[in-house]
């Protein structure tokens, strides 16, 4: 625990001395422009080598050297077609199972994904980040790596709909859907919260999710067309998270705030950006609280919920009034604080797993289901 949480400090004070908004010169690279280029290349050094590095850490680390071996072996695996060319690839160059190198290299595109959409798309870069370590993203990287692959390029993906650059935010969803297929759900998702929503529609959208209240079975039943590997597993029991829930209706009680003292202030509408995240994060409350029957709802919620290290940024530079942006910004930080730390004291605990902290330059790797067979 002493390794992360050092890691989360050492990036948190790099990431702060971070400018992605500098100012420039013709023909000169600035002082600031240096300082981030520096920073960024140690903060992505720190937390590539500590993933990289790591053996049997994350919860499903050895079901995934599992299904390596498996695709190494022709036999049927439920994991992407991606993934599968993938793997047989590293493992053909290297000549043997470099299970190893697989994890580095998802490891490697899943950061510099979340680096260039923290980077590019912040209001604020040290806030973001900081919020990015502590609400535990970057250490859930440790498992699913298909999955939390794909939800980096969802985050990236959000400026091309925020430009309305559908083609490339279609092709992009779709290359990183052939390593993890739920990335699809994005497509209508993203569109839906795009569009400027009339009172009138949202009333209809909250009546059609009355549906997934009454219609459960049926909705059931196109979880597992869709995902056939479900079938008859404890994938299909569902649940939710009243912390997610919590997290959505405190983001956008702060979003009701900031677009209220806007309007008495003058302003008329607010931009597409404030519009979309804030659509997002009211999706994801929908799904929270009408499809927690629905499997693994938490995954789909998160290519929502990932929009709160942007939005929170948003809403503290659309704060004018400076002792209340502080307040807010105070207050943010210690909730993220207590998140982390609830999350820390967790961290061994089955579906985690991320402690202790194992690495190939000191341990040897467990036995896996094939071996023992």
């Amino acid at each position: 625990m002493i390794l992360y949480i050092t890691v989360a400090a050492a990036t948190a004070l790099l990431a702060g001395m971070v400018d992605n908004r500098p100012a420039t010169q013709p023909y000169r690279t600035t002082r600031q422009q240096m300082c981030n280029r520096i920073c960024l290349m140690a903060i992505f050094l720190i937390l590539f080598a500590l993933s990289a590095c790591r053996l049997n850490v994350g919860n499903d680390y050895a079901k995934y050297v599992e299904f390596m071996h498996l695709v190494n072996c022709d036999a049927y695996v439920p994991t992407e077609i991606g993934f599968n060319l993938f793997v047989k690839l590293v493992y053909g160059l290297s000549g043997f199972e470099n299970y190893l190198l697989v994890f580095a290299a998802y490891a490697f595109v899943t950061i510099l994904f979340f680096m260039l959409a923290m980077y590019e798309q912040s209001d604020d870069f040290p806030l973001t980040f900081f919020l990015f370590m502590m609400l535990g993203y970057y250490f859930q990287t440790f498992s699913t790596v298909r999955y939390y692959l794909a939800l980096a390029i969802a985050l990236y993906s959000m400026k091309f709909v925020l430009r309305g650059q559908w083609g490339r935010f279609v092709v992009l969803i779709l290359l990183g859907s052939a390593f993890h297929k739920s990335l699809l759900v994005v497509i209508p998702l993203y569109f839906l919260a795009s569009l400027p929503w009339k009172k009138w529609q949202l009333v209809l959208a909250g009546l059609f999710c009355t549906t997934f209240l009454f219609l459960q079975d049926f909705y059931l039943k196109v979880v597992v067309f869709l995902y056939p590997t479900y079938e008859d597993t404890e994938y299909l029991e569902g649940g939710t998270s009243y912390v997610n829930i919590a997290r959505c209706l405190a983001v956008l009680g702060l979003a009701g705030l900031v677009y209220y003292r806007r309007r008495r202030l003058g302003a008329k509408e607010e931009d597409r950006r404030f519009r979309f995240f804030f659509y997002l994060n009211l999706g994801a409350l929908a799904l929270y609280v009408f499809c927690s029957f629905l499997p693994i709802i938490s995954r789909i919620g998160y290519y929502l919920t990932i929009s709160h290290i942007l939005f929170l940024p948003l809403l503290l530079q659309k704060t004018e009034d400076e002792r209340l942006r502080r307040l807010l910004r105070a207050g943010i930080v210690l909730a993220a604080v207590c998140y982390f730390a609830v999350y820390m004291s967790r961290a061994g605990n089955d579906g985690v797993l991320i402690l202790p902290y194992k690495t190939f330059l000191f341990d040897d790797m467990v036995n896996i289901l094939s071996d023992v067979n």
